[in-house]
């Protein structure tokens, strides 16, 4: 019988390293303290093993990067089908969009000022477009970043999709100690509620799993027979039916788009980059459709929860594990300078920006758009799990349904990132200038919108990174 095992050799070779990184968190004090996803662990040793011992084997790292693309939409969509317990402020949606459009604008800015400068000094021969990985690794995430590195090795950026990942896997190397230092931070300086602060320092947050005699959670509930179908089954069912209908949308988008000629072609591969926008929309569409038919009830959030951790882990992991030392050692410097640059910048404006823009729960919020524009949603999810671990507050469900509003006003961000490599290209400068007055016009309106939404709060105390303004205002 001719069957291909390939999809489940690799999954099974995640699930190992996924297993032992689980087993050094829970015994070894470094992975302990900086509360080191296992995830992220398991995925350096997958890069290890895919970079020197898989090809001895006969294996190759294709197939993970296929899961990181898919595993990120699935995701997506089971987090944006839960039920969400505390009513969604309208403001605070758009406050949410706001702060992560202006990460992608200060990233893309970024990223756009240290190409320049290789490109001028000892680097000419620099792709224009890699500095917008900063934006692409940290703010969108792993699947992103190389399915639009995959479009740029068209272009003659070669291996633009392993620089993708390895913009990515730094993401949330960021997301990961700078996220633990914040929250650090956070405690130290009295920025959240004494509660979820006791929550952090528990031992089992610590370890990552219960102790023997523990009360145990529940995770998910059961909201079907068993006898006519598995509760777990039915949420699968409805998470990879949205997910379907995602995939023949985006079908129909490309069909659409190819009367443009290749300007539609190039946007229709662009689109596919971000096809878990568009799975999260549908999975909102559907759930709203749920609603009007009365059977949301059937959809567990618990379920849902547990399907999109696991897709998280899996793909983190896949994503870490799929990068290429070759590829990546031909651009460490320009990598390693970005990388870090894009990370200060996020951790410094975040930080500065949250407080003033929200008024209620801003460190949870700060914490939830920190993991956010350095990894992925999931991460932000996993370190606002942290401090909320039932995700009591409205950082999380106001974060989801920011998603789509997020994708509107981002279309012109996707359409310009590939503005640079047509440049490069076709041989014509006059696209660069046209990238810098988008991201200049970008900038003007998140500071219009910054202004408006927080008013006198915008500029107080300019100088202080983090500031406490109910007490603040006050002095």
């Amino acid at each position: 019988m001719n069957f291909s095992w390939q999809v489940f050799v690799d999954l099974g070779i995640v699930s190992l390293a996924l297993l032992l990184a689980t087993f050094i968190r829970s015994r070894v004090r470094f992975f302990q303290k900086y509360l080191i996803p296992n995830s992220l662990t398991a995925g350096f040793m997958l890069l290890a093993f895919y970079n020197f011992a898989a090809p001895r084997l006969g294996l190759g790292a294709e197939g993970l990067k296929s899961l990181v693309y898919h595993l990120l939409s699935l995701s997506f969509v089971a987090m944006s089908l839960r039920k969400s317990s505390s009513r969604a402020s309208g403001k605070n949606i758009f406050s949410n969009s706001l702060a992560v459009v202006t990460q992608f604008t200060l990233q893309g800015l970024t990223g756009i000022a240290l190409t320049f400068f290789f490109i001028i000094t000892f680097l000419p021969d620099l792709f224009p477009s890699i500095g917008f990985f900063i934006p692409l690794g940290f703010g969108l995430g792993p699947g992103q970043a190389f399915a639009m590195g995959k479009g740029w090795e068209s272009f003659g950026f070669d291996g633009a999709g392993d620089v993708g990942l390895t913009f990515a896997a730094m993401g949330f190397i960021w997301a990961c100690f700078g996220g633990v230092f914040l929250i650090n931070l956070g405690i130290r300086r009295g920025w959240m509620d004494r509660r979820y602060a006791e929550l952090f320092r528990s031992k089992g947050v610590r370890t990552g799993i219960y102790g023997r005699k523990e009360d145990k959670p529940v995770g998910a509930r059961l909201t079907t027979e068993s006898e006519a179908i598995d509760s777990m089954s039915y949420n699968l069912a409805v998470v990879f039916g949205v997910y379907l209908l995602a995939y023949l949308f985006l079908q129909l988008i490309t069909f659409l788009l190819a009367f443009l000629g290749p300007l539609g072609t190039d946007l229709a591969v662009n689109l596919w980059g971000i096809s878990f926008v568009f799975a999260a929309v549908l999975a909102l569409l559907v759930k709203k459709l749920f609603g009007g038919f009365k059977v949301l009830h059937t959809l567990d959030n618990g379920s849902l929860t547990r399907i999109a951790g696991a897709s998280v882990d899996i793909m983190v992991a896949a994503a870490v594990g799929a990068i290429s030392l070759v590829v990546v050692s031909r651009y460490w410097l320009p990598i390693l300078i970005m990388g870090l640059s894009g990370g200060l910048v996020a951790t410094v404006s975040v930080l500065w920006m949250v407080p003033r823009l929200f008024r209620d729960h801003q460190f949870h919020r700060a914490v939830m758009i920190y993991g956010a524009v350095t990894g992925t949603i999931s991460t932000g999810l996993a370190l606002l799990r942290v401090i909320d671990r039932e995700f009591e507050t409205p950082a999380a469900s106001d974060y989801m349904y920011s998603t789509g509003i997020t994708f509107v006003l981002s279309i012109p961000f996707i359409l310009t990132l590939n503005l640079p490599a047509y440049a490069f290209r076709s041989g014509n400068p006059l696209l660069y200038w046209v990238t810098l007055g988008v991201f200049a016009v970008y900038l003007v309106l998140v500071l219009v919108a910054y202004q408006l939404i927080s008013k006198e709060r915008a500029f107080v105390h300019p100088r202080r990174l983090w500031v406490k303004l109910g007490l603040d205002l006050e002095e």
